[in-house]
Formats: structure tokens, sequence, C-alpha cells
């Protein structure tokens, strides 16, 4: 072979091997980015002529795809949306998704290796694709009443419901909430125009309160405290504690006072168990002082508190009891001030660990995942995290909230039925002393025989203008509402 023909066949050759380079390059190495790129219009075109898979809240279908005679051959549609958006989030061509909807993303849209044997068969027979079914946990009935008590007042806050034994989150509710059906829309001015009303509304709406925020707890923190002292053998529910109506804070000139200034009962020492029902900061304080950073901060963790890890399957932010770099810190955050500050779950999860005999669970979503023909294909088992407190401390700390309970206002109470509970008020904001409180209630029932944990959480109390919101008047009537349907009261 003469040189110049050797040169072109070098070329030839360098040139062939340039192109199966960028063949690889374009389709292995960014073949992610091309198929996630918005422009890409033939994986939207693919996507939606797909029929997405339904989700189901018992025999209830709360979102669904419905074939149009669109480009987009089926539009997904949200029954009851504002009531569900917080746990299905949306599906939508311009701005992604959320929730469930993002979260089981690869059942919904049937490529998740669980429904391999379904698309074998539509390769092989020809049958258009499909994606698999989720089943959630949520109680329908549950899931409205706590929907309707928050939205009938008007009020920025979530409820919690959990399953004690096993996890399984009854109810999960958000407010104000949103409608996801213009999200899903074909429309893409129609699809705009709400995510602009939604970005701009005050409060926020696409925000999930439950399981996104962390606030602080307030006086349902004294739970912790509670279940510290009587987990380190040196305290029951008669130990005596101080009944100030203020102390100052360790090594600082700050008092730290009960609630309206008030002395913990008419003696110089109140009982644990009196401090907890009412809700004494200075017994607290006291409280935490003596057992130490170390046990009220392991007592935390052992409820869950710190997780980073927890998922429902979407992501849950952080609790935590924050920083405590001296006994003063401790003194405030043992009363769920300072930088302590839990997600409505996690507090649920603590009410729930409790009336399960003091073993967490881990919450969760999603009952079942099932085929494209309804059949199970996988189903959520129980997950213990572990014990927070033994058999004896949860029994006690049981009785204490009953006690609690019996001495609060009676505003929505349950002929019949025994609930175990504690209500908190928790300052915040630049200027806390001039803005209304969060308010709280945590509880459990029946409280012998636990059915259903709630966390109840109002934002600023309510009402802005409502320094004097308490949990027991705002919040309380809210969980109980809740409790009565997740036990068929009134039905």
């Amino acid at each position: 072979m003469n040189t110049p023909v050797r040169r072109i066949a070098i070329a030839v050759m360098v040139m062939i091997l340039l192109l199966m380079a960028n063949l690889t390059y374009v389709q292995v190495v960014q073949a992610g980015d091309y198929r996630a790129d918005p422009r890409n219009q033939r994986v939207l075109l693919a996507e939606y002529s797909r029929k997405r898979g339904q989700i189901s809240a018992a025999r209830q279908i709360v979102a669904s795809s419905v074939e149009t005679n669109d480009r987009l051959r089926y539009l997904r549609q949200y029954t009851d949306g504002p009531i569900y958006a917080p746990i299905t989030g949306y599906y939508s061509q311009t701005y992604s998704s959320s929730g469930v909807e993002r979260a089981a993303d690869s059942v919904l849209n049937g490529s998740d290796d669980r429904l391999f044997s379904r698309r074998l068969s539509d390769l092989i027979t020809g049958r258009d694709p499909s994606g698999g079914n989720v089943v959630l946990t949520i109680d329908p009935n549950i899931q409205k009443a706590a929907y309707d008590q928050l939205t009938r007042k008007g009020y920025t806050g979530s409820v919690v419901a959990l399953r004690p034994q096993t996890g399984e989150i009854l109810a999960m509710v958000s407010t104000p909430s949103y409608d996801p059906n213009p999200l899903a829309s074909h429309n893409s001015e129609e699809q705009m125009a709400a995510w602009q009303s939604y970005n701009a509304a005050d409060p926020p709406v696409l925000v999930n309160r439950a399981i996104s925020e962390t606030y602080p707890p307030g006086s349902t923190f004294k739970l912790i405290d509670t279940a510290a002292a009587l987990s380190s053998g040196r305290y029951t529910p008669d130990s005596q504690l101080t009944a100030a109506p203020s102390i100052t804070l360790t090594g600082t000139n700050t008092d730290l006072r009960n609630f309206n200034g008030n002395a913990c009962g008419t003696s110089q020492t109140a009982s644990l168990r009196d401090a907890l029902q009412r809700s004494c900061n200075t017994a607290f304080a006291q409280l935490a002082g003596d057992l130490g950073e170390q046990a009220i901060r392991q007592q935390a963790e052992a409820f869950g508190i710190g997780k980073t890890d927890l998922t429902i399957p979407m992501p849950v932010a952080m609790s935590t009891i924050g920083d405590i770099p001296d006994k003063a810190a401790l003194e405030q955050s043992s009363i769920g001030q300072r930088d302590v500050a839990l997600t409505p779950l996690q507090n649920a999860m603590v009410v729930a660990a409790i009336a399960n005999g003091g073993q967490v669970m881990a919450p969760h979503l999603i009952k079942e995942i099932q085929s494209q023909e309804l059949d199970p294909v996988e189903t959520t088992q129980p997950d213990r995290i572990g014990p927070a407190v033994t058999p004896a401390v949860a029994q006690t700390l049981t009785d204490m909230m009953v006690n609690n309970e019996n001495s609060y206002q009676s505003i929505g109470k349950i002929t019949g039925v025994q609930i175990a509970a504690k209500t908190g008020t928790a300052e915040h904001g630049s200027d806390p002393k001039n803005t209304p409180p969060h308010v709280w209630y945590v509880a459990f029932a029946p409280a012998q025989n636990p059915q259903v944990a709630v966390a109840v959480m109002v934002e600023s109390g309510g009402d802005p203008n409502n320094l004097a919101a308490t949990g027991g008047a705002v919040a309380a009537p809210i969980g109980r509402a809740v409790i009565g349907a997740a036990l068929g009261a009134g039905r």
C-alpha cells in the first residue's frame, strides 16, 4: 500500500473512532441529561402515551389518568385535590412532580423492577404499556375530618394521625392547601397561571407542613422530659419539683416564668404529675437541669428526634433539640423552646410510641404496591425503629396524660372515649411576646387500647390577634374531632 492511501486509511479510521466515541458519549454518558431535558419532546410524548398508575386511599381513587384526544394522550386528574395535595403532590409536564407522584414515580410510570414481568408481557404481546398502582395507608374519613377542621376555621397548620402499632399514616393534612389539577393541565398557560398563583400565596400552599416544616413544640416536649425522668429511676409521678411562678436561668439574669406567671399549685412544691398537668415551666427547667443534657438528648433521640434519613417515602425534615451549650440553654430547651424544632409527624411519633408500649414504629404512607391489574406486588410490613421507653414507663406516661386530658377544657370531648393527651403553646418569631404562639395538641385513644395517635399544630394560634391562644382552646378540639373520626364516633 503506497503512502497516500495509507494516510487516507488512517484518517478514515480515526474519524470512525471519533464518531464512535461521540455516539458513546451522547448515548451513554449524556443520555440521562438529554432524557431529563424539558425540551426533549420525545420523552414527554412517551411519558404521556403511557397510562400512569392510580393512587388510592382505601377504595377511593385520589389520582388517576384519563385518556384524551390531545397530543399528550393521558391527563392526570386528582379527586378532592386540595384534601390530598400534600400527599399526592402534583404531576406536571412543565413543573415536574412532588409528593407521592415523585417518590413513587417508578411504580406509577411502570419502570419499577417489581413490575418487570408486566413490561415483558407488554413487549411480547404489543399491549400498550402502563404504570403500577399505589395504595396509601390514609383513611379517607380521618383525612377529610382533619382537613375540614383546619379549613373551617381558616387555620394555617397541620394534622398527622398514626396507627401506633404499625406506623401507618392514617391522615396527613397541611393547610392552606392547593388544587393540583391545574398544574397537570395540558394547557401551558393554565399551568403557568396556577404555578404563579400558588407560589405567590401567603401563607405558602405548596409546602407540606406535616413533614417539611419544623416548629418549636412548646410544652409537648415535656413528655420527653418526663420520659427521661421516669426512665432514670430517680423520679416517680409523685416526685416533688419547684412550684415557683418564675426562676432565674442558671448563670444569667433572665427569668423563666410559668404561663401567665402563675405558681404551680398552692404550695412551694408540686409533684411531677401535677407539674405535667399544669405544664409548669419552672418545674421542668429544674427537672432538666437535674437530669442533665445527656439524659434529655438521649431520650429525644430514642423517640426518633435527630433522625436524618426518615422517609415515608417522601423525605422528612430532621427534627432537633439543637445545640445546648450550657445549663441555661438546657432549661430553655426543656420547655420546647430555644432551638428545639419538631415536625408535626415527629410529634405524632412521640405519642404513638407511648401508646405502643414504648416502641417507636417507622411511619409509612404506602400500604401496598399493585400491578396494572390491581394485584398486590408488595405490601409494606411494620418496621420497628426501637424502644424509646420501657412498657412500664409508657404505662405511667399514659396515666399521666390521661390526668392531663381530664383537666383540660371539655370542648369536643368524646363521650365514652378516654383520651391521653398533652397540649403545648410555643413562642416564636423575632418579637415572641407580641406574636401569637404556635399551639399544639398531641394525644392517643382509647388510652388503654390505643387505635390512633394524633398531633395537631396550628400556626400563630390561628388568629393574628390572639396573643393568649393555647393548645387546649385551639388545637385540642381539632385533635378530638380527628380521634372521633378514627374511632367512628357518631357514625
